[in-house]
């Protein structure tokens, strides 16, 4: 299993958990309500979704990366797709960001 796999599997598992908003307005939600730890994007998220999330994310103090994966991948991981998630939780913020920066250091930018 590759760093991808794996990144992908851990982000299944977090939904299984229950540790993850996904879509824009789940994660805005979350973000308010100063839940989220984590905000991923993914790669093929479109720009003005983007640079919506990451002010909303700027704004709440909440660090944003980009996934490094597409949607469709997402969707296969986490039974739905989507390009935004919100960590809700530090333990799988922490894993996740690991993971990303192991995998591709330019993708915490």
């Amino acid at each position: 299993m590759n760093e991808r796999e794996r990144f992908l599997s851990f982000l299944g598992i977090a939904r299984k958990a229950g540790k993850l908003s996904m879509g824009a307005d789940e994660a805005c939600k979350a973000m308010e309500t100063g839940r989220v730890r984590l905000l991923l994007l993914a790669q093929d998220l479109s720009p003005r979704s983007e640079r919506r999330m990451r002010a909303a994310a700027e704004t709440s103090g909440v660090p944003a990366f980009c996934a490094g994966v597409q949607m469709d991948e997402i969707a296969l991981a986490v039974g739905k797709r989507t390009g935004i998630l919100a960590v809700t939780d530090g333990g799988f913020a922490e894993k996740l960001t690991t993971m990303l920066a192991t995998a591709d250091p330019a993708a915490r930018a």
